[in-house]
């Protein structure tokens, strides 16, 4: 049984290394920052004005035809006032313009706390420990082959845990979706038949800031709960 607890435990080992690479290097990556977005995705950038011409494009053909439809409102056709119709559509062209620097400076709010929850100190945290603490605890509290038993344990929390990493990764990825086909999300508000989608954006950036903030403290949570597993194993 030496051999196989040697290969068990060197297994185990390297799972939790990888983790520890995984914390250091995506955890503080994935943020209200656009810059590992851009990183990854560099045409969404460039595509940017593309979809800025279309809001733009789609924001005069509404009022357009808008006002095209009041000359048949007697025909029983709806259409908008012209007056609100004319200032709601300036108002989103003057909003689809300026869309980055919105969505930005929204970025910019929603990134510190983001950043508050990264940088609250936590107990230190070393995954690459968590095996040989897991081996101790079930040598005392069991017998036969505890190094099996530990690695079912440790592929577990890093099952989960990449679980929640790709959670959050997936969370950033449609933040940034978000955030690169904003003026055509305010183009639709430049009519009362389509601002139902823009309240719809709306409510989903909202949403996608507060999940992002909320993946990253229960990651942050995780993290912690490890590390003081670590500091105190058998405290429990």
């Amino acid at each position: 049984m030496g051999i196989l607890d040697g290969i068990v435990e060197w297994i185990a080992e390297q799972v939790m290394n990888i983790l520890d690479l995984i914390t250091t290097s995506v955890l503080g990556a994935l943020g209200c920052s656009m810059d590992t977005f851009l990183r990854y995705f560099p045409a969404a950038e460039t595509m940017y004005d593309v979809f800025l011409a279309l809001a733009l494009g789609l924001i005069l053909l509404n009022w357009v035809w808008q006002l095209f439809k009041n000359y048949f409102m007697g025909a029983g056709i709806e259409a908008e006032d012209p007056i609100k119709l004319s200032i709601r559509s300036f108002l989103f062209i003057f909003l689809a313009f300026y869309a980055e620097d919105i969505v930005n400076l929204l970025l910019g709010i929603a990134g510190k706390p983001y950043d508050w929850i990264l940088t609250e100190e936590l107990p230190s945290l070393d995954f690459a420990s968590f095996n040989s603490v897991i081996t101790v605890i079930l040598g005392v509290c069991a017998n036969g082959a505890v190094a099996i038993i530990a690695l079912i344990l440790v592929l577990i929390l890093a099952w989960n845990y990449i679980k929640l990493l790709f959670e959050a990764a997936e969370r950033y990825i449609l933040l940034g979706v978000l955030v690169y086909t904003a003026p055509v999300a305010f183009a639709t508000g430049a009519s009362q038949a389509t601002g139902n989608i823009f309240k719809s954006w709306c409510r989903m950036l909202g949403g996608q800031f507060f999940l992002l903030l909320m993946n990253a403290w229960c990651l942050r949570l995780f993290t912690s709960m490890v590390g003081t597993f670590l500091a105190n194993p058998l405290s429990l």
